[in-house]
C-alpha cells in the first residue's frame, strides 16, 4: 500500500443517490464515465468477501487466471486458495503483461453463485442490454491495460483501484504487452495535459461506470477486491 500514487485531481464527475434513472441514461449512458457514491448497499457483500470469508468457501475451488496483457489472454487455471497464499503478491514493475497472472472474470457462475446472489448491482440499466458479473481480487499495483468493451460498472469492495479513460475517438499510446504500472511510469509521466485520460482512484463502496466502446485501463493501490457489472 502506498506504493503507488493517487492522481493529482479526480477528473470524472461523481453523482449519488438523488441521480434518478432518467437523468443517469441522459447525461451519462451513452455519453460519459460516471462514479456512483450511495446508490446501493454492499455491506453484506463485503463481509463475505474478506481473506477468511473467501478461503473458507471457495478456497478448493478453481479460479482461472488471465494475463494481464490488451489483445490476446493466456488462461492458466489454479485451486483459489493457491492463487491468494502465493500469487496475490505486489505487481513487479519489470514484468510484462502476457508473464502477468491476474484473477479478474472467467467465473464459474454455478461454484460462485452463492457470493453472486448476495451483490447489489447499481440500479441504472440501458435498455436491450442484461448484466453479466465479473470478480476479480489483484495485488497493489496490478491492473490492466488499456482495452474496451461494451457498457458496464465497476465496484471496489476492498482497497483502492485508480481507472485511467478515453472516449472511443482518443485512442491511448500504450504498447499492449506493457502493464499499467509501466506506463504510468513510463508513458504518463511524458503526455501533455491535453492527451492525459480522465482518471479518478475509486475506495470501497464507490462505482464506475464507462460507456461504450471507452478506453480504459485499471490499476489497483492496494490489494483490492472488486466487481464489475457488464451491460452485454
Amino acid at each position: 500500500a502506498g506504493a503507488v500514487p493517487e492522481e493529482e485531481r479526480c477528473t470524472v464527475e461523481r453523482a449519488d443517490a438523488s441521480l434518478t434513472s432518467s437523468l443517469f441514461l441522459q447525461r451519462f449512458a451513452f455519453s460519459r464515465p460516471v462514479i456512483l457514491r450511495g446508490v446501493t448497499d454492499n455491506s453484506a457483500f463485503r463481509a463475505l468477501c474478506t481473506r477468511e470469508k473467501l478461503l473458507a468457501a471457495f478456497g478448493t475451488h478453481s479460479v482461472r487466471l488471465s494475463t494481464a496483457n490488451t489483445y490476446s489472454y493466456r488462461k492458466v487455471d489454479v485451486p483459489f486458495q493457491e492463487y491468494v497464499e502465493q500469487q496475490l503478491k505486489p505487481q513487479d514493475p519489470a514484468q510484462l503483461g502476457s508473464d502477468t497472472l491476474y484473477f479478474f472474470g472467467d467465473n464459474n457462475f454455478t461454484e460462485w453463485g452463492s457470493l453472486f446472489q448476495q451483490y447489489v448491482p447499481p440500479p441504472f440499466r440501458i435498455p436491450g442490454t442484461s448484466p453479466a458479473y465479473s470478480f476479480g481480487i489483484a495485488g497493489s499495483g496490478s491492473g490492466v491495460p488499456f482495452h474496451w468493451h461494451g457498457p458496464g460498472f465497476s465496484e471496489v469492495i476492498f482497497g483502492r483501484k485508480r481507472w485511467f479513460l478515453y472516449p472511443p475517438d482518443k485512442t491511448p499510446h500504450f504498447h499492449p504487452n506493457e502493464t499499467t504500472l509501466a506506463w504510468l511510469h513510463h508513458t504518463y509521466p511524458a503526455l501533455p495535459l491535453a492527451e492525459r485520460p480522465l482518471e479518478c482512484t475509486l475506495r470501497p463502496g464507490e462505482v464506475l461506470y464507462f460507456p461504450d466502446r471507452w478506453w480504459h485501463a485499471t490499476l489497483n493501490l492496494d490489494t483490492s477486491v472488486f466487481i464489475s457489472t457488464f451491460l452485454g
